[in-house]
């Protein structure tokens, strides 16, 4: 099962943290990529980037999640941002309309 493969790397910044979920953003996946983005924001972070370049595959969970925390964070006034993942999960968002309403970053990679 992909959740056996999944895992999320953390890199801490000042007054944030780099979120990278590493493998399959799925139904069995997203509620630890949603514990894991509350227990960061609930720290007292004012900043979280999702970097989504190291998913192999993402279902429309995974979209939600991002499109769920891309309101919250306008709506409370806390940074949150994305880096564009590769492949088919860069055409999920682009095939959505998501690509241009929700906050990526533009990064060399």
């Amino acid at each position: 099962m992909s959740q056996d493969e999944f895992h999320i790397d953390v890199e801490r910044e000042p007054g944030g943290a780099r979120v990278r979920p590493i493998g399959e953003l799925d139904l069995a996946t997203v509620p630890s990529l949603e514990q894991e983005l509350s227990r960061l924001r609930e720290s007292g972070l004012r900043s979280v980037v999702l970097d989504l370049r190291g998913l192999t595959f993402m279902d429309s969970t995974g979209l939600s999640l991002t499109l769920r925390w891309s309101l919250e964070a306008s709506r409370d006034g806390f940074d949150f941002s994305l880096v564009r993942g590769e492949g088919a999960i860069r055409r999920l968002f682009e095939l959505t309309g998501m690509d241009g309403r929700l906050p990526f970053l533009h990064t060399e990679g």
